[in-house]
């Protein structure tokens, strides 16, 4: 089975579908790995797009996900990733990128709004100067408390001990 959908976009084609929707609309950007989606990501989906009318999800792809996690990430491949974050109401486009961070995917859409998790400092996000250098907003959403992939996986293998 492939995993398509119509909110599956290339850096370009998203480029293109913004710059055409975006009159009179406030887009919102956020990005990771979204490696098994859980309620906390879910949750601050949920909040980001509340932030403007269109929501775009960068995602990072298999083998940024590696460099930045570890070499038994992800657990979900790709597609699947995308698939999924495609299939939530409050996300409008999903747009792989290789690159470690988002920057390029920032610079082809030029959010009005840059949200991330409360993780990350507002002036430890990528994109930063780029979006409030043209007036826009860049915020930081509180997480719930103890919901990570990190905390799923630590949870999984200690349910499943090794043999």
């Amino acid at each position: 089975m492939t995993f398509e959908h119509e909110k599956i976009l290339s850096r370009p084609a998203l480029a293109e579908t913004i710059a055409r929707l975006r009159p009179g609309r406030r887009v919102v950007f956020t990005n990771g790995c979204f490696d098994l989606l859980h309620a906390g990501h879910v949750d601050v989906l949920t909040r980001a797009r509340a932030l403007g009318d269109l929501l775009l999800v960068g995602l990072n792809d298999d083998a940024s996900v590696a460099r930045l996690k570890g070499p038994s990430r992800p657990v979900t491949p790709l597609a699947q990733r995308a698939y999924v974050l495609a299939g939530l109401a409050c996300v409008d486009f999903v747009a792989p990128f290789a690159e470690d961070t988002p920057l390029e995917l920032i610079r082809a859409v030029l959010p009005d709004v840059l949200a991330k998790g409360g993780d990350w400092p507002v002036a430890a996000i990528v994109g930063n100067d780029l979006v409030t250098a043209r007036g826009g907003r860049v915020v930081s959403l509180p997480l719930v408390p103890g919901l990570s992939t990190t905390a799923v996986i630590a949870r999984i293998l200690a349910l499943c001990p090794p043999a």
